[in-house]
Parts: C-alpha cells; sequence; structure tokens
C-alpha cells in the first residue's frame, strides 16, 4: 500500500468513528489550557487533571500566578513529574503574560516558545486547540504511531521531521483532529511495549501489521 492510501484510510476511518476528537486535558480556558499542557509534559494527562482543580481555584488568572512564589505553588504541582522545574515555568510564564502579553495567551507559535516551558509541541497544542490552527503537535504517541502505521519515512528521528511530514500530507482541515485521532490511538490501542493489535481496527492500512502478520 503506498503513503498517501494510509494517509486517506486514516482520515476515512477515523472521521467516520471519531469526528469529534480532542485533548483529555480539563480547562475552562485558554490560560488553564496553556498551564494544563505545560504540566503534561513527560506526565499522563489523568494526573494533570487531578491536580489542576486545585491549582486553578487558587490561581484563576495569570495575575493571581504572577503574584505568586514557589513556595505558595509547589504543593499545588508536587505530584505531577519534575514539579521543580514547572513551579518555576509556570511562574515565569504567569509573569510574561501579564508582562509582554497583556495577560492573554498568545496566538502565534513564535510568541508562544518564548513562555518558560513552552516548546514547539506545547505552542502547537495551543494553537491548534485554542486557535484553531492547522498545526500538528508530536509527542511520543504521534511519534510512535504515525511511523508504525507507514505514515512517515522509517528514519525520522526528530518530532519536527515527523511534524513536517504529517502536515504536509494531510489536508488542512483535518491535521487538529488528525492530531487527536493520532495521540488517543497511541495511549489506548498502539501501546509502546504491547500493541492490542488483535483489537485494533486499522490493521488493514498499519504497515508494521501487514508486514509481521501477513
Amino acid at each position: 500500500m503506498h503513503k498517501k492510501d494510509r494517509y486517506e484510510q486514516l482520515i476515512t476511518y477515523f472521521d467516520k468513528n471519531q469526528p469529534e476528537a480532542e485533548t483529555e486535558l480539563v480547562y475552562n480556558n485558554p490560560f488553564e489550557l496553556l498551564i494544563a499542557v505545560i504540566l503534561s509534559a513527560q506526565c499522563t494527562d489523568k494526573r494533570i487533571n487531578q491536580a489542576t482543580p486545585a491549582l486553578f481555584r487558587e490561581f484563576p488568572t495569570p495575575e493571581h500566578l504572577a503574584a505568586s512564589h514557589f513556595d505558595e505553588l509547589f504543593p499545588y504541582i508536587r505530584s505531577v513529574s519534575y514539579p521543580n522545574n514547572k513551579t518555576k515555568h509556570l511562574l515565569g510564564t504567569a509573569k510574561m503574560l501579564v508582562e509582554n502579553f497583556n495577560s492573554t495567551v498568545p496566538s502565534n507559535l513564535q510568541d508562544l516558545q518564548k513562555l518558560p516551558g513552552v516548546g514547539r509541541k506545547t505552542a502547537n497544542v495551543i494553537a491548534s486547540v485554542v486557535y484553531d490552527q492547522p498545526t500538528m503537535a508530536v509527542d511520543t504517541h504521534v511519534f510512535r504511531v504515525s511511523k508504525r502505521l507507514g505514515l512517515i519515512n522509517q528514519n525520522s528521528r526528530t518530532p519536527l521531521e515527523v511534524e513536517k511530514q504529517l502536515v504536509k500530507h494531510i489536508p488542512e482541515e483535518h491535521v487538529n483532529k488528525a492530531h487527536h485521532w493520532l495521540i488517543l490511538h497511541g495511549r489506548y490501542t498502539c501501546l509502546a511495549r504491547k500493541p492490542k493489535c488483535e483489537s485494533c481496527k486499522i490493521t488493514h492500512f498499519c504497515r508494521n501489521y501487514q508486514r509481521a502478520f501477513l
């Protein structure tokens, strides 16, 4: 099967079976999503969703968070991965939002990546989810699934390489959802150590499955 056919099969299947795919992080506004995505680095969405309700109640706006300090903020996120660094990132991000962006989460990737704790992946998530831009955030799930399915070159080594290939081949109107399709498929079916091929519904266009079992 050609790569073009795999992309067509991907979009056809998920557009029909998972048309409303979205982030599993719980948030009420762009500021909360930004904070949640920063916290989610190398941590599960489930863990973040357990920590953020109290955090958002105590620090509901960039101004509230910017006025805080390390010892006050740290207890609210101590249960997530790398809490020391993330506490510093959240404080720095809040202060920059207040001082440089009028307390508004910026919409372009360049400004987003100026915020402490915000790399290209996080910036792509915000641009996609909040501002409906056709950006593709590549995390470990997206990287793994897109390679196994045969959507990208097998010698791809960096998230940016993968991002460029996916955006090139997925129609712009589907990029936002495709990001979530790949994440959720990797999170619940195409697991890292033991993929659930026996219950997977897209083995008919999966490169790895076809090579291993057909």
